[in-house]
């Protein structure tokens, strides 16, 4: 090529550039570049309306978070870090559309849409719970609206209090050691390896936790599953509207599950003091060990309890129908059809399922830790 070609040549591909629209060149330098931010304090909140969050083991003095925009208008967003309401706090944040579109790397969401009500400074929901207030953030999958959403690294340093919110996304938690609160309201939530406390809290979306050792383990769910796998806790506490929980190897001081519609599939059970409570759906539970109280009130499906072979207990099961069958002998106190009052055992232990409809099986156990 002579010199004269490629002097025309550079002259037209500066021309091009030159033509390019204003927005197309923003995004180029927008999107898919990251910049890192720093979170100080023991107490730390991150929002972020819409994107993939990854929460992991960090070191050093404070929180850092890794920011990587995506979208077409991925410009327009601000990334803000500030004291608020005596927080430290890193908020993403959107200009003053109503409508956000979403389409995330792999989102599995499909053709969706969320709303919540979001303050002015960039935060909702929070420890007291007070969400639904500010203005209303109507987050899509398609449609008109500003492109936009941002992808989050979070690293934090052992001991820290922190809360995580994401409004549509995917959140996941590894290996973090501290008072950690994962809040959700449409996306799918998984923490593995967590020590410390660990509160969940999703709107819609299945919840996973494998191999926590925490002193409190708290799920709340309005709509979808969770599954539990080598759980450690003093006290677990499983709440959901809508969707099963099942799990292995859960020892917890105190375990309480409440569902409105699902199965409750739990074995491996270690519980001094359990309860179940299943609006619609089968419960069924293996415990490894004695345990001192057992409640299960169920309004419809079979309730199936394995119990270790030695175990001792004052029994009291009814069911609206259905029949009542149990490998270990009774001394009974009253036996009917529907009704089973009596003692397994030495009696030390308490033992209280109401079903409303469908049979009560007392089983001796042959659950085993799967690991």
């Amino acid at each position: 090529m002579t010199t004269s070609s490629r002097l025309s040549t550079a002259r037209t591909v500066l021309t091009a550039l030159a033509l390019l629209p204003a927005t197309l060149l923003a995004q180029s330098n927008s999107a898919g570049t990251s910049d890192r931010e720093s979170v100080s304090g023991s107490d730390v909140a991150i929002y972020n309306p819409a994107g993939r969050v990854r929460v992991e083991a960090g070191s050093g003095q404070n929180v850092t978070v890794d920011v990587t925009r995506g979208g077409r208008d991925a410009r327009d967003l601000r990334v803000v870090v500030s004291e608020i309401r005596g927080r430290n706090t890193l908020r993403v944040l959107y200009p003053d559309d109503q409508d956000i579109i979403y389409r995330g790397e792999n989102s599995r969401y499909g053709n969706s849409s969320s709303e919540l009500s979001i303050d002015g400074d960039g935060t909702w929901g929070g420890r007291d719970g007070s969400g639904w207030r500010g203005r209303r953030m109507r987050i899509r999958s398609s449609g008109r609206g500003t492109e936009a959403w941002a992808d989050l690294v979070i690293r934090v340093p052992a001991g820290k209090t922190i809360g995580v919110y994401v409004a549509v996304g995917e959140l996941t938690s590894t290996r973090v050691d501290g008072d950690v609160r994962l809040d959700v309201a449409s996306a799918s939530v998984s923490a593995v390896g967590h020590r410390g406390t660990l509160t969940i809290d999703a709107g819609a979306g299945g919840v996973a936790v494998r191999d926590a050792r925490v002193t409190r383990l708290s799920i709340d769910v309005g709509s979808g599953g969770v599954d539990l796998e080598n759980v450690q806790a003093e006290s677990c506490v499983v709440d959901t509207g809508s969707g099963g929980v099942r799990g292995n190897d859960a020892q917890c001081g105190t375990l309480r599950v409440d569902v409105g519609s699902g199965s409750v599939r739990l074995s491996g059970i270690a519980s001094s003091n359990t309860t179940v409570d299943a609006g619609s759906g089968g419960v069924s539970l293996d415990f490894t060990s004695s345990l001192r109280s057992l409640t299960v009130d169920a309004g419809s499906g079979t309730v199936s309890v394995g119990l270790p072979a030695n175990f001792g207990a004052d029994v009291d099961i009814e069911t609206g129908s259905g029949g009542i069958t149990t490998d270990f002998p009774v001394r009974t106190t009253r036996l009917e059809r529907n009704h089973l009052r009596g003692t397994i055992g030495d009696g030390a232990g308490r033992v209280r399922i109401e079903a409303g409809s469908g049979g009560v099986q007392l089983r001796k156990s042959e659950s085993r830790f799967q690991r």
